[in-house]
């Protein structure tokens, strides 16, 4: 089979009841599988190759006794009983050495949870219960980095996976028996508990063409006292920023006695330089943000975090006049996550 793209999910917060089966919804990098035997080939959601950053998942996919094949799955960092998304994203480096080095340091699984054709078989238009059997005979006497994505049909099980957020497991996905493999389609259900924090304000950044606010610093107190930088929140209407501007103007204060006076993430984020991360910035660096005394506490709704930080800018919901800042704390973002190590090995 030639590259094609992979079937979707629409977001729900709920789970939807019915005939439908259940996995766990992994928190790794989206990846299909082509392989004619001697070649195998791997694509992203978006269609980029990632095969050469992956060697260790091309071999065992190249040994399995069945050709062609196209699987669907993710592709993960286990780490004990969970998994490193930072450590995922460090593969997905251009130097051959590097590949090969991180390839024993961190090696990658491919959670497979889908199958398209096996064989001579072209599986799309059967229904989802038919391929699920199928990739169980693949994967039969697989043995990692291959893995076979738990699934079920019980929804109370299904929701124990959804409340045990982080560690691996970003959710659940529901998919419908009878339901046929549509390329490209938003047919599937990606459920996903959105949960809330009250942050202090501590900065904001202006929109690169024009003053008008951008994104909210966020912060939260660790256990020592000291303000930690948690991520932003962004995506404001015209009105929001200009109530925002005039909220926040009179907040505005000299750097010096600021809890970021000396900077913030000075380690680095873990998760880089994403779209709405929590980035780096240390007095050398050019101030890309203004500060604010942290007076201003606001709920904010998330979906991911790594480190304790959220990985995409946060939602915001409302101010919180009744919170002290001081009571906002990183406590909030403690979980208690499924075991996603021991999930995977069931």
């Amino acid at each position: 089979m030639e590259p094609i793209p992979p079937m979707l999910a629409k977001l729900a917060r709920e789970l939807p009841r019915g005939d439908y089966l259940y996995e766990p919804k992994w928190d790794g990098f989206r990846c299909l599988v082509f392989s004619t035997g001697n070649e195998v080939d791997l694509r992203s959601r978006h269609g980029r190759p990632l095969a050469r950053y992956f060697p260790e998942l091309v071999e065992a996919i190249r040994a399995l006794p069945h050709a062609p094949l196209a699987l669907d799955g993710e592709v993960v960092v286990v780490a004990g009983e969970t998994f490193d998304f930072t450590a995922l994203l460090a593969r997905i480096h251009p130097a051959g050495s590097r590949v090969e080095r991180l390839r024993a340091e961190t090696p990658a699984s491919f959670v497979a949870f889908d199958a398209l054709a096996v064989d001579d078989e072209n599986l799309l238009d059967r229904p989802f219960s038919e391929r699920r059997a199928r990739l169980e005979e693949v994967l039969a006497n697989a043995e990692p980095p291959l893995l076979l994505t738990p699934i079920t049909d019980d929804a109370e099980r299904a929701a124990d996976w959804l409340d045990g957020f982080g560690g691996g497991v970003d959710g659940v996905v529901a998919k419908a028996r009878d339901a046929p493999y549509e390329p490209g389609k938003r047919t599937l259900v990606k459920v996903k508990r959105e949960r809330t924090a009250d942050c202090v304000v501590a900065g904001f950044r202006f929109l690169a063409e024009r003053p008008a606010i951008s994104s909210l610093l966020l912060g939260l107190y660790d256990p020592t006292g000291r303000l930690e930088h948690v991520g932003i929140t962004s995506s404001f209407s015209e009105a929001q920023r200009s109530r925002l501007h005039e909220t926040l103007r009179p907040l505005v204060t000299p750097l010096e006695g600021h809890p970021w006076e000396h900077g913030f993430l000075v380690g680095g984020s873990p998760i880089g330089r994403l779209r709405g991360s929590a980035g780096r910035w240390t007095p050398d660096m050019v101030r890309d943000w203004l500060p604010v005394r942290p007076d201003l506490v606001c709920e904010v709704a998330y979906d991911q975090l790594d480190g304790g930080r959220f990985r995409h800018p946060a939602r915001f919901v409302r101010w919180r006049p009744d919170r002290e800042p001081d009571s906002c704390t990183t406590e909030q973002l403690a979980v208690d996550p499924v075991d996603a190590g021991s999930l995977l090995s069931s």
